[in-house]
């Protein structure tokens, strides 16, 4: 595929009634995420090897936010992700189904779970199929608890998303992208540079071609997904990789896809590690 010119996102902007304000803020900022004075994350690394044809270096879409914003994910107090943590730690002690089983009955504390988010997805070895951390929580809830399973992006799923994922905050994304989880990486690159909806753009189009650029207010990251679940600040909620795959399908004035979708789980595991080599974030705040 070819690399969509500036002046063809020009013309999609203008077609959006939008307004590039050009390379003034083209740059990631320079600074470091520190969280409390203490734990440092790993936001800019080398490309992996499978993007160094496209760029040299990756970063965390924190250094594309404005001073505030980042402050604002420097301290856990400030961070307002940090309320759907402790919500997530009520829900995994709390028991439920026909089981009246709880996350603690089999996993003891949170814990446990430390290291999964940074290699998810992956593909599960026994059924074959991409699964994500949303994937594990409803089977646990629908096999061994005898409950319904969660809505995809209800809040239940976030809270719980966000307090596993707190657990390997810090460690180094590294999701597998060879062996069993080949033809499904291959799958989600080919819908990364697959242009969609009215407006013909792709995942590429965005944060690979252009980064950098201002479009409105928005300074375009390269749409690294390491720090997801994030706080949104323009949402005043919590949201998820898979909500945030909807709503860029939807700008393109296309039918999406289901959050849930065999898609959007390639997808995934494909925007994932693009971005291996950087941290975990755990809970993470956006504009």
């Amino acid at each position: 595929m070819q690399p969509r010119t500036i002046r063809n996102v020009l013309a999609a902007s203008v077609a959006l009634g939008l307004a590039v304000t050009g390379m003034a803020s083209a740059d990631p900022v320079d600074d470091e995420l520190i969280i409390d004075g203490d734990l440092k994350i790993v936001t800019q690394a080398p490309a992996p090897e499978h993007l160094q044809d496209v760029m040299d270096t990756i970063w965390s879409g924190w250094h594309f936010r404005e001073d505030d914003t980042r402050a604002m994910q420097m301290d856990d107090f400030d961070n307002p992700g940090m309320i759907f943590v402790d919500r997530g730690l009520d829900r995994w002690n709390a028991s439920m189904g026909t089981e009246d089983k709880s996350c603690a009955s089999c996993h003891e504390g949170p814990e446990s779970m430390k290291g999964l988010r940074a290699v998810t997805p992956r593909v599960d070895e026994a059924t074959g199929k991409v699964m994500s951390i949303e994937d594990y929580v409803n089977d646990c809830v629908t096999t061994r608890m005898g409950a319904e399973a969660l809505g995809m992006t209800s809040a239940p799923m976030k809270d719980l998303l966000a307090l596993i994922s707190m657990q390997s905050r810090g460690e180094i994304v590294n999701v597998a992208i060879d062996g069993p989880a080949a033809p499904f990486w291959e799958q989600g690159k080919e819908m990364y540079y697959t242009r969609y909806g009215q407006l013909e753009m792709s995942c590429a189009n965005c944060h690979e071609d252009n980064y950098g650029l201002n479009i409105r207010s928005d300074h375009l990251s390269q749409g690294q997904i390491n720090g997801f679940p994030v706080y949104r600040l323009k949402d005043a909620g919590l949201v998820t990789a898979r909500q945030r795959f909807v709503g860029c399908v939807r700008d393109t004035r296309a039918e999406t896809f289901g959050s849930g979708s065999d898609e959007f789980k390639a997808l995934e595991l494909y925007v994932a590690s693009r971005g291996n080599g950087l941290a975990v974030e755990g809970v993470s705040v956006r504009h």
